[in-house]
């Protein structure tokens, strides 16, 4: 009894150990990310101008609308929301340790979260690693059909940037590369400051940027 017992917890241990080594802690990067972007506060000019939102810096641009998304019950900005051209691209930037990634990990918790609420998932390969494709119903009282929301990230030094696509982006790849050209022109500022993996980088309104009742800045 005692013998079945014992193998019984050796399987156990095993199997946690395999599902363990199946984490791919791994950086995920496009190879040019230190020329092309997003970069880290070190690899950039100080005479470029940006809209500085502390823990990320946007690249202005003619047409771009910037939007903060505000946690009112913790009183802080959580994430950037850029809108351009019918898409919208929503970006956080988060600590990461400094010799592996998290988007592996990241993307199949998003994964696992969507699909159980339903949504169809799919993964793909584009401009910046893998990207995750959700596509979910719409309720009929917001007009029906689906919706299609895409997930991208990279892995940079010290932090990740994760961006959502949503819009005409999520679907036409034309409309997509203009988006990834603005996410590849930010910029995030981890700091030196010890932080645990994860940590959401502080986000913060512009230097004499007056937003409006919507939340909604001009580039």
């Amino acid at each position: 009894m005692s013998d079945g017992t014992a193998n019984a917890s050796d399987e156990l241990e095993l199997a946690q150990s395999e599902a363990a080594i199946e984490v791919d802690s791994s950086k995920s990067a496009p190879e040019d990310r230190e020329t092309a972007g997003p970069f880290d506060i070190v690899e950039v000019p100080t005479m470029r101008p940006y809209v500085d939102f502390g823990g990320i810096k946007v690249a202005p641009r003619e047409g771009l609308q910037l939007r903060l998304e505000v946690d009112e019950r913790a009183k802080r900005v959580v994430a950037v929301t850029l809108d351009f051209e019918g898409s919208l691209l929503q970006v956080q930037a988060f600590s990461a340790p400094k010799t592996t990634g998290l988007w592996h990990q990241v993307r199949s918790e998003i994964s696992a979260q969507l699909s159980s609420q339903g949504a169809r998932i799919e993964e793909a390969e584009g401009e910046l690693g893998p990207e995750l494709i959700a596509v979910s119903s719409v309720p009929a009282e917001q007009g029906g059909g689906t919706r299609t929301v895409r997930f991208v990230a990279v892995d940079g030094p010290r932090w990740m940037l994760r961006g959502v696509i949503m819009g005409a982006a999520a679907e036409d790849a034309q409309a997509r590369a203009g988006v990834i050209e603005l996410f590849r022109d930010m910029v995030v500022v981890r700091g030196d400051q010890p932080m645990p993996p994860s940590e959401l980088l502080q986000l913060q309104v512009p230097a004499g940027v007056a937003q409006n009742p919507t939340g909604t800045t001009q580039a």
